[in-house]
């Protein structure tokens, strides 16, 4: 395959199979047996991978003998895309949140006006999609080095304070303990019987990290391997009220802090979750619409998937677009009760 630029065959795949429209404008996908060649963000079927090459643009595209695709028009890019674009590469090249007015200037627009266009094509802010950027930056790089220091200059950082400033913050675990399970941080728990059966709760200094059900201390060894667990108390209990509340009287407890982090998609996804009102549901399409990437229904399903936090995080408030109830990690009557739980709330 033809790379392009700063994207791997493996990454742009995966983009072609989300239709993630962040994507569009960075390459093009060629496919040999159509003689075509589209946007990663196309609604068309997915061709067979052996039968894909990626392109650079729509040039590299036309050079090897492919046209474009009549449905997506790639080589039609948009205002709106281009800014969206332009602004991606600034964050990317900076390493760094930019300031909104800045990243507006350059594109041509008013703040306002272009924080909403960004959020539309990515399903996040600027700023917090260059906050998810720098994560998984530090995860990749915090996982394959042989030393912290090797990953402070390895992900782009200038130096060691502003590394950890930023570990610290955002990865909600210090950086050594990101690359080994868990390794320096302190992790309470506690697994109490609810009207939903036994409930386990973990969280660190900073918010609740796990919240599932049928689960006991094995199960959150395994995530946090190295992690000191430690059976709550006195402090731990205050916390653990809350939780339980919001898993027998539903309501509003965004108030609840969490220590949950994700891939950009991952984080916009659990966002769109938390906006359900209790009582309410949405399908696998409208989640992945409200983050901008309508064809990336599947994706959406895995990000709801990955959550860590049940309840505080509302998965069980996406259904099928058929009605029915879908999936749930922890058994469809457990979703079916905290669904019924919400509505008799409400009803009251």
């Amino acid at each position: 395959m033809v790379r392009a630029p700063d994207i791997s065959d493996d990454d742009a795949w995966q983009a072609v199979l989300a239709r993630d429209r962040a994507f569009d404008g960075r390459f093009v996908t060629g496919v040999l047996s159509t003689g075509i060649y589209c946007r990663p963000s196309c609604s068309a079927r997915h061709p067979r991978l052996e039968n894909v090459r990626f392109f650079t643009d729509g040039t590299a595209a036309r050079a090897a003998g492919l046209r474009p695709c009549l449905r997506c028009s790639p080589d039609d890019v948009s205002r709106d895309e281009r800014a969206v674009l332009t602004a991606i590469e600034a964050i990317k090249a900076a390493g760094q949140i930019l300031a909104l007015a800045d990243l507006a200037e350059r594109c041509g627009y008013s703040p306002t006006h272009f924080q909403k266009v960004f959020a539309r094509a990515t399903g996040l802010s600027p700023a917090a999609y260059a906050r998810a950027l720098q994560r998984e930056r530090m995860a990749e790089v915090l996982t394959g080095a042989e030393s912290v220091t090797d990953a402070i200059y390895g992900a782009g950082f200038s130096g060691p304070s502003r590394f950890y400033a930023a570990a610290e913050e955002r990865l909600g675990m210090t950086a050594s303990a990101w690359a080994n399970g868990g390794r320096g941080v302190t992790i309470r728990w506690a697994v109490v019987a609810t009207s939903l059966g036994e409930m386990l709760v973990a969280a660190t200094e900073r918010g609740v990290c796990r919240l599932s059900f049928n689960e006991d201390v094995a199960a959150l060894r395994m995530r946090f391997p190295n992690a000191a667990l430690e059976q709550g108390g006195e402090e731990f209990a205050g916390l653990l009220a809350q939780v339980i509340a919001a898993v027998e009287t539903p309501g509003d407890h965004s108030h609840i802090p969490l220590d949950v982090r994700g891939t950009a998609f991952q984080e916009a996804v659990w966002q769109a979750l938390r906006r359900i009102p209790p009582g309410e549901t949405r399908s696998y399409a409208d989640i992945a619409a409200a983050v901008g990437k309508p064809g990336a229904v599947r994706a959406a399903g895995s990000a709801n998937g990955a959550n860590n936090v049940a309840v505080l995080i509302p998965c069980h408030r996406v259904i099928r677009s058929d009605g029915s109830l879908g999936g749930y990690a922890y058994g469809l009557e457990i979703k079916q009760r905290l669904l019924d739980k919400e509505r008799e709330t409400n009803r009251g």
